[in-house]
């Protein structure tokens, strides 16, 4: 099986997952941390383009998960990490994962964090390197083996 194939089918599961785990993951502290997560994703290359702020509005409207949160909210805090990591994103990217570290004490939202990392980078058919490599740093952030997710 191709290493796309491979992703894709983890990130259907991994979407499978987060369904079922819906009830379990409206707090705030998931929340801030899947927005962090999913402008981390976004802005891994150093540009984020159109399309990559597409998917993570569409991830927003159709998630069932995220649906347990306003949506301009979402969009709002996504935003705002995006910003700070286009502003300079060395520095931006410890304010984020500062917030995707609020995840922490609860393992499953960790889990589910790290999944939402790898549907977003794997949403335009290619979870490259760079994005791979923000997800895997978000792993060690939440204290969670990349391995687990195939990174």
């Amino acid at each position: 099986m191709a290493l796309w194939d491979r992703f894709k089918e983890s990130a259907s599961q991994m979407q499978t997952q987060l369904v079922a785990k819906k009830n379990d993951l409206k707090s705030g502290a998931f929340r801030d941390a899947s927005m962090a997560m999913c402008a981390l994703v976004a802005a891994a290359d150093g540009t984020v383009d159109p399309s990559e702020r597409q998917r993570v509005a569409q991830l927003i409207s159709t998630n069932e998960v995220l649906q347990n949160f306003p949506a301009d909210d979402l969009r709002r805090r996504f935003e705002e990490n995006l910003a700070k990591l286009t502003t300079d994103f060395a520095f931006g990217k410890v304010s984020v994962l500062q917030e995707v570290a609020k995840a922490k004490k609860k393992p499953a939202e960790a889990r589910a964090v790290v999944q939402i990392g790898i549907v977003i980078g794997g949403a335009d058919g290619d979870f490259d390197k760079t994005e791979q490599a923000v997800v895997r740093e978000a792993c060690y952030t939440l204290d969670l083996p990349p391995h687990e997710f195939d990174l």
